[in-house]
């Protein structure tokens, strides 16, 4: 079981570095291409810092894993607006400046709530298509809006964030998100692989393994940005980066799951469910209120996240 337990955690270390270089060699080489900036910051914040969970969640599918998978993203979207979010707050309040409350915020809780009822009521390939439809929907809105305002404050952190202004070179940047791209694959494989065994032999639950280890190794991409981004004083890029990475998680992962789970609902606990929806409500609550994120509601958010490990660790049989 040591073994294990040690090919897991080099698999999370070698997932979180990889999926950091796959984020930045992806949005410096669209910039070097010439792919327009809001493309680059509009897709590349959900897309590409999602990665882990999006692979993690296809690779446990692909292995019959499906609850795996479903907890992974449930944890996650939980991990993002609870724990994430709070610590991203804690050393300055988060201030938003852009129209991310009145676009990104909506968009992603309807993403979530979306994913929430899938999970309730029956995953298969007709939700699926449902939830992949619903994504390519959200990518065509978000862009739509940010082109009306290429000022948008968002995109141009994003921009800034990934280095695409700076045209770097072709050749690198491309090497950069190959490897990158390889290392997540990699990285996911062990991890899955063994944290799947290493919750059989031990006895523990795969939906409890999914919402802890798993969902919080899956979210160190937006962890990283968003520690980074709040040291800059990049509001927008902290809870944006979040929102996207919620909004892919629910209708991209969860169309994942869908195509793999065979037509049934997911044996994830309901509350945990309920409360994913609710946290995504509470956190735009608490940034709609007067357009930022006090350190108190922060530590509240964090408070949240540690009242549902009890609930968590119960999940399983």
């Amino acid at each position: 079981m040591l073994v294990l337990a040690i090919l897991s955690v080099i698999g999370l270390v070698v997932l979180a570095l990889a999926a950091d270089h796959l984020v930045i060699g992806a949005g410096r080489l669209a910039g070097r291409l010439g792919v327009q900036p809001v493309v680059v910051g509009v897709v590349v914040i959900g897309f590409g810092t999602s990665a882990p969970e999006l692979v993690v969640a296809a690779t446990a599918a692909a292995r019959g894993h499906t609850d795996l998978a479903a907890a992974s993203l449930v944890g996650s979207n939980i991990v993002n607006m609870t724990l994430i979010l709070g610590v991203g707050g804690l050393t300055a309040a988060l201030a938003v400046r852009s129209s991310i409350l009145r676009r990104e915020a909506p968009l992603s809780l309807a993403a979530v709530t979306a994913f929430a009822v899938a999970l309730t009521y029956g995953l298969g390939p007709v939700t699926g298509v449902l939830l992949t439809l619903a994504m390519v929907a959200s990518v065509v809105m978000l862009l739509r809006f940010a082109r009306a305002d290429p000022r948008d404050a968002l995109v141009a952190e994003t921009t800034d964030h990934l280095g695409a202004a700076i045209r770097p070179r072709l050749v690198v940047e491309a090497a950069r998100t190959i490897v990158g791209l390889g290392g997540t694959l990699l990285g996911a494989q062990l991890l899955v692989a063994n944290v799947s065994e290493l919750a059989i032999r031990a006895g523990v639950s795969s939906q409890v393994v999914g919402f802890t280890l798993v969902a919080l190794g899956t979210s160190l991409p937006e962890l990283v940005t968003s520690v980074q981004a709040q040291r800059r004083g990049d509001g927008d890029l902290v809870i944006g980066n979040l929102l996207g990475s919620n909004l892919v998680n629910s209708l991209v992962g969860g169309a994942v799951v869908a195509f793999s789970s065979g037509g049934v609902p997911s044996a994830v606990a309901p509350a945990l469910v309920v409360a994913m929806v609710g946290i995504s409500g509470i956190s735009w609550g608490l940034l709609a209120r007067g357009s930022r994120l006090s350190r108190r509601e922060s530590v509240l958010l964090l408070v949240l996240y540690g009242a549902l490990l009890p609930l968590i660790v119960s999940a399983g049989p």
